[in-house]
């Protein structure tokens, strides 16, 4: 039996390989796919990127999309039972403030583990995440290659 079984579980994903795997590891914790949520924040758009200023690109044609693609890597990865939700903001704090208003227990998150001037040009999703969640929070190192 899992220390988290019939609680909620929210799994960020950027669809790297690690963070569908934590998908997985989420489920085992739980012990039940539907108690695991898994959520893709993307960025806002800004109004002088070429396909917002050309016409076309929304944030709703940007969610069907990462829904369609969600699908096809879920199936891929063997993933299913889990509720799937896209948003658009900051990542950090959209996945804490999501964790916050749907009462969820656990947030599972893989680190990519980038370190020194990458990390500091790329930012830490998982730190910012530890930062402001409302629950414990188990962040899944990479292991060194």
């Amino acid at each position: 039996m899992g220390y988290f079984t019939g609680k909620k579980i929210l799994v960020p994903v950027d669809f790297s390989e690690s963070s569908l795997e934590a998908i997985k590891k989420a489920i085992q914790i739980s012990e039940a796919p539907a108690n695991v949520t898994v959520v893709h924040v993307m960025v806002p758009l800004d109004l002088v990127s070429p396909g917002v200023l050309f016409g076309g690109l929304t944030d709703e044609k940007r969610t069907e999309h990462v829904k369609k693609y969600a699908k096809e890597e879920f199936e891929k990865y063997q993933i299913e039972g889990v509720g799937f939700k896209t948003l658009v903001g900051d990542p950090g704090i959209k996945i804490a403030d999501f964790a916050k208003d749907n009462g969820i227990d656990l947030i599972v998150i893989p680190s990519h583990g980038y370190t020194g001037i990458t990390r500091l040009a790329l930012g830490s999703v998982a730190e910012r995440v530890l930062r402001h969640a409302p629950c414990p929070t188990l962040v899944l190192r990479q292991p060194k290659s």
